[in-house]
């Protein structure tokens, strides 16, 4: 029974470390995390040398979240819509306009961030530059 058990166990962790783990940015589940749809900047958090402090954003960009694992925003007039991921308590931006760069990307040309959310607010940390004094910006719910 005790080599049955681990027979078992071996071909379980085989398959588990053999699944395919692809940065798919069109599937998530939008069940734990109802990030889909429009989010207005309303505020950042950040130092300029001291402590950290809330300052309101007049005029913030907007950010739509589709239910096609899709987004849209104002923030580039360059490149306005891409694909998104929330994974693990983390957004994956990926515009999708071809030589396209905020220098804000990772090294995979991704855009990150740590987010925290609420049922109508949003809180995005950058991960994929760093914000050496902190940097947080706070987004509503402004539609569905």
């Amino acid at each position: 029974m005790k080599k049955l058990f681990s027979g078992i166990s071996i071909i379980i962790f085989g398959f588990l470390i053999s699944c395919d783990h692809e940065d798919d940015l069109k599937n998530f589940d939008y069940d734990a995390f109802p990030i889909e749809g429009t989010w207005k900047l309303t505020a950042a958090f950040i130092s300029d040398g001291g402590p950290q402090y809330w300052t309101d954003v007049e005029d913030g960009e907007e950010i739509q979240f589709q239910g096609n694992g899709n987004f849209s925003s104002d923030r580039y007039s360059e490149c306005t819509t891409g694909a998104f991921l929330v994974d693990d308590g983390n957004l994956t931006l990926e515009y999708d306009c071809e030589g396209f760069e905020t220098g804000t990307e990772n090294d995979e040309g991704l855009i990150t961030y740590k987010v925290d959310y609420g049922k109508n607010e949003i809180l995005l940390t950058p991960t994929s530059i760093a914000c050496y004094e902190g940097c947080s910006y706070k987004y509503v719910r402004t539609g569905i």
